[in-house]
């Protein structure tokens, strides 16, 4: 079983080798969730990602006949890019399984490494049995990506820092996918500092560490695609429940749409990008799943990896729930001039048209009239309200 003293351990061996992240006061965010709130920024690290801690220790930690013959991982993504990295450092061959369905710029960053990319399977679960397989192929040293103790020793340097930097600490937030990274950090604080509170996340798709708790043993939840792919681990193991069960508080559960508005918040608010599995703890704040007000708390935003395709999604969506864009579709006459009319009685509202559509020949207009999609970048709501309002008053119809 980890103990206190092999994370200190741990944090002597890869020091000077993994960055110490800052751990930065957010007053907007506090704010927002009613607490006096800090990120720890494990995105900051130089794959994007706390991944490297665990993944140095272990490495380390290696007998000379196991750094000759190279190291296996499988992984979505993090975990990959923390065991590539530090293996190229250390002159160690990597191999690395991912899942098919892994966002291209992890593969990518996994590659730029050294790394040689297995792509196979449709989930985290096929990566980890394809990997075992190439080990005994091969003769490979597995590097796990939660389920051993220099893995959890490295991440729980986390929760050392943690109470370095900020002394008044009292509480804790931590993405839970595998378990290793809350297990390491809940046991480095509580170890310490018992009375502080230590709470996982997990999107409710998959659940896997708050199922195993309520079975009390490891649960297999079925696989499901979630914006949180970082933290998509389908079942826990006997090593981190039990830390789980020891030291966490609670684990709580959160939707994707939270997910997606913690993401598209740190980035606007704190200018931090983290991918879906770092923003989930903000996401419970933001949930009000967590007795944390006007407590002193950390978020540990644990990566940055997000695919930028996916963010400008999460971003467009954000922009249409807060009022900040709006689609409009509307129904004119075919006659020359209408557009213009339409386009400037948008801008004697000022709005700003961001893309126009205009389809003569549309399933929704009849003879004699053309069908107008907008895309408008509005103030709020009330400046919706007052658009869709003065369209309505020139006697044009809004099609919903």
């Amino acid at each position: 079983m980890i103990t206190l003293a092999d994370i200190r351990d741990a944090r002597q061996r890869i020091a000077g080798g993994v960055y110490e992240t800052p751990c930065v006061r957010s007053e907007r965010l506090g704010r927002r969730t009613g607490t006096d709130l800090r990120l720890k920024l494990e995105s900051l690290q130089l794959t994007g990602s706390f991944k490297e801690r665990g993944a140095r220790n272990k490495l380390l930690q290696l007998t000379e006949a196991e750094r000759r013959a190279g190291v296996i991982a499988a992984s979505a993504g993090n975990h990959a890019q923390g065991v590539a990295c530090h293996a190229q450092r250390l002159g160690i061959a990597a191999t690395i399984v991912m899942p098919v369905s892994t966002a291209l710029v992890k593969v990518t960053a996994t590659r730029s490494y050294g790394a040689t990319v297995v792509l196979h399977g449709e989930s985290y679960d096929d990566a980890v049995l394809e990997a075992a397989r190439l080990r005994e192929a091969q003769g490979l040293t597995l590097i796990p990506a939660f389920d051993d103790d220099a893995i959890i020793a490295g991440q729980g340097t986390i929760g050392l820092e943690l109470l370095e930097q900020v002394p008044d600490l009292e509480a804790v937030v931590v993405p839970v996918g595998g378990g290793g990274l809350a297990g390491g950090i809940a046991l480095a604080i509580k170890e310490q500092r018992p009375n502080v509170a230590v709470y996982g996340v997990e999107t409710k798709l998959v659940p896997s560490m708050r199922s195993a708790l309520r079975e009390g043993t490891p649960w297999k939840v079925p696989a499901r695609k979630t914006i949180a792919d970082g933290i998509a681990v389908r079942c826990v193991t006997d090593r981190t429940l039990s830390l789980a069960s020891r030291y966490l508080d609670d684990v709580v559960l959160v939707e994707e749409a939270a997910i997606a508005e913690a993401i598209l918040l740190l980035l606007e608010d704190d200018k931090t990008v983290a991918e879906g599995a770092g923003a989930t703890p903000l996401a419970a704040l933001l949930e009000h799943a967590l007795p944390v007000r006007d407590k002193r708390t950390v978020l540990v935003i644990s990566g940055g990896n997000i695919d930028v395709n996916l963010l400008a999604r999460i971003i467009d969506r954000g922009l249409v729930r807060s009022g900040r864009s709006m689609r409009v579709r509307v129904l004119i006459p075919d006659v020359p001039g209408s557009l213009a009319r339409l386009l400037a009685l948008v801008a004697q509202n000022e709005a700003n048209v961001l893309e126009v559509h205009h389809d003569r020949v549309g399933a929704r207009s009849e003879v004699g009239q053309t069908e107008v999609e907008l895309l408008l970048e509005t103030r709020g709501f009330d400046h919706i309200a007052q658009i869709e309002l003065a369209i309505r008053g020139s006697g044009w119809h809004i099609d919903s």
